[in-house]
């Protein structure tokens, strides 16, 4: 079904409430409203009447506009939206029907609000300002360069869920246990480091966080049921469950505050996953207060379904553009945030992530903010045919600083996540994947998988979606997995090595290295491949488990702190050396080698001559035996000053000095 620009105005004015010295302004747009409502309430309470109910006026372009001479902060709201009848396709089942006037009359927050209570029934007046923990004016986000990035994903709940983790009660699941910075495990003096200690100690440089936006799929005033928060209800407003206070709109935002204030003070720049492409519900705020504009339509005429989950937000119309614009503005500026990771980027039309990529580059720092999304879609969706969309077709046209996630890499490295039983390069199927690895390796440069820049490749092994990459291993190097393979206590020391050469592989390839909170101690599920209303049990950090398997974190840390030192792992050109069949081997700029031996075998490498009259010979700077822990095989050996010999499983970086 086409849709017909020419007949929504588009309104260039401020939108939501606007907090004066002296007074209040309540502006939105809902161009087909034949009348419009305000409602103010004293709290956030879902059974209080309204304080006050005022009748707004149209103003231009659409919008409809009331200027009150109060100043309102504090003041919780809603809207009545009274429509023609024929101007509503599907009805809300709360909506008031008057049959004899033809009208259908529907309530809804506000989606340009900045604040909300309890579940998003109503939102806030807020004067952020007020909402400025201690020290916020001050607060920095740490300069980090490109080529020494490493992500670490996790979710707010995951982070600080787990009892043993030795956070406060109250903070646990919340955004102020980010604040807690020298949590141990289970409050051990001198213990294993727990939260923000132990991201420290690893090294990641950027902590992305799965939505902490307003999401519906849990009841704010229980924190109950778990969710990932794949479920947006209001994207300018911080998720109340996390919150110590969730009526009072304003605590979410101060917590929410000081956890990235938190996150800068240790170092570590914040990555905030948005969800743009659908809503929680097919009625949702922007649908109600504008139907059939925000929502694309089948051909049919009912919503489409690109998401998977009911229904695809128009990121190409001119009014939710804007607003997809303004919002990670607003969040970049107001929060501090550093980044942006677009949830199903397939179904965002490319010129709106320009557009974006444009605007927060006007910001101060606003150049090292990071974009990137996943380049593709759960089904078809029905854009608009002269809009490119930014799946692996239309990628080509983003910005060259706007990314994506490299499923290429992924499923070469540990095979392909649709299917759970096949291997990849690392855990079974080496000689079918050694081409593809290589090519990972280079960042896809001279392949069609390549991008402007090698800036744009985020490469990696698992994310919060599908298999995590140890539950993989197991499903692929054991026929039936076992609880003590799952709980890497049986004799699991072959996945081990395993999952030390992905992580070597990831964290030496040209782009941006991401990972799974916990990749790096074998985080399981025990097989579940899509844990997003799983108990929170299931899904959160196991600090017991860090502290068992603080061999392979080391692994992980060696290779961050390696990167780090050189800049030629995020862009340097990849040279293959002779090698074995299987083994990958490949110089790295002038003064690097990696190695990665995934076969039963050792195997002997030569490294590159050292030049004639100098004094400098190869040296083993990383080794991943160290990491499987009691692992039979001594580890690798340079002999002659160029014959480097790898054990079996074995992931080496070489560095000439």
């Amino acid at each position: 079904m086409s849709f017909v620009e020419a007949s929504w105005p588009d309104y260039a004015g401020q939108l939501g409430p606007q907090l004066l010295d002296h007074g209040t302004v309540f502006t939105i747009w809902s161009p087909t409203a034949a009348c419009v409502t305000l409602r103010l309430f004293h709290t956030s309470d879902p059974q209080e009447n309204p304080s006050a109910t005022i009748n707004l006026e149209r103003a231009q372009d659409g919008a409809w506009q009331h200027r009150s001479a109060e100043r309102l902060a504090g003041t919780y709201y809603d809207y009545l939206l009274t429509f023609p009848a024929s101007a509503v396709s599907t009805v809300p089942s709360d909506a008031i029907i008057n049959a004899a006037a033809g009208t259908v009359t529907i309530r809804t927050a506000d989606p340009w609000a900045k604040a909300s209570g309890v579940n998003g029934e109503r939102s806030m007046v807020v004067d952020l300002a007020s909402t400025n923990p201690a020290g916020w004016l001050d607060d920095r986000s740490p300069d980090i360069p490109a080529s020494q990035t490493v992500i670490w994903e996790t979710h707010v709940g995951d982070f600080s869920n787990d009892p043993h983790g030795g956070f406060p009660p109250e903070h646990r699941g919340k955004f102020l246990a980010f604040t807690d910075t020298h949590t141990t495990l289970d409050n051990q003096p001198g213990g294993f480091p727990t939260g923000i200690a132990y991201v420290k100690h690893l090294g990641v440089t950027h902590v992305q966080i799965m939505p902490f936006y307003d999401y519906g799929s849990v009841d704010e005033a229980t924190g109950t049921p778990y969710n990932w928060g794949y479920d947006p209800v209001a994207y300018d407003v911080p998720e109340g469950s996390y919150s110590t206070d969730p009526y009072d709109g304003a605590v979410r935002i101060r917590e929410c505050k000081a956890m990235i204030a938190a996150l800068h003070r240790a170092g570590i720049r914040v990555i905030m996953d948005v969800v743009y492409n659908h809503m929680y519900e097919n009625d949702n705020e922007f649908e109600r207060m504008a139907p059939g504009y925000f929502c694309r339509r089948d051909d049919a005429g009912g919503f489409a379904n690109g998401s998977g989950c009911g229904n695809d937000m128009a990121s190409e119309r001119p009014m939710f553009s804007r607003f997809i614009v303004d919002s990670l503005v607003y969040w970049a500026r107001e929060y501090h945030v550093d980044g942006f990771r677009f949830d199903l980027m397939g179904l965002l039309d490319t010129q709106t992530l320009n557009r974006a990529r444009a605007e927060l580059d006007k910001l101060p720092g606003g150049e090292s903010i990071l974009m990137y999304g996943e380049p593709w879609s759960a089904d078809k969706t029905n854009a608009e045919p002269s809009f490119t969309l930014a799946d692996k077709q239309g990628r080509k046209l983003l910005d060259a600083r706007i990314g994506w996630f490299c499923d290429e890499s992924r499923d070469s490295i540990k095979g392909n996540v649709m299917l759970e039983r096949e291997p990849g390069y690392v855990n079974g199927h080496p000689s079918e994947f050694v081409e593809l690895v290589r090519h990972a390796l280079n960042g896809w440069r001279g392949t069609e998988a390549q991008g402007k820049q090698v800036g744009q490749i985020v490469q990696y092994v698992s994310a919060h979606d599908d298999l995590t990459l140890w539950d993989k291993l197991c499903l692929t190097m054991r026929d039936d997995p076992a609880h003590t393979d799952y709980d890497a206590t049986g004799n699991v020391q072959d996945i081990l090595a395993a999952n030390a050469i992905a992580a070597g592989l990831v964290l030496t390839s040209a782009g941006l290295p991401f990972m799974l909170s916990g990749e790096e101690f074998t985080r399981t599920k025990y097989g579940c491949d899509n844990s997003f209303d799983r108990r929170a049990e299931l899904n959160w950090l196991d600090w017991s488990r860090a502290a068992r398997l603080s061999s392979l974190i080391e692994w992980y840390r060696k290779l961050i702190v390696v990167r780090k030192a050189h800049r030629d792992f995020y862009d340097g050109r990849r040279v293959a050396l002779d090698s074995p069949e299987k083994v990958i081997a490949a110089r790295v700029g002038d003064k690097l080698a990696v190695c990665a031996n995934p076969t039963t075998d050792t195997v002997t490498i030569h490294l590159p001559k050292v030049p004639a009259g100098t004094a400098q010979h190869w040296v083993i700077i990383a080794d991943s035996t160290d990491a499987a822990a009691s692992c039979a095989h001594s580890g690798a050996q340079i002999a002659g000053g160029v014959e480097l010999s790898m054990p079996a499983r074995a992931f080496v970086i070489a560095e000439l000095r």
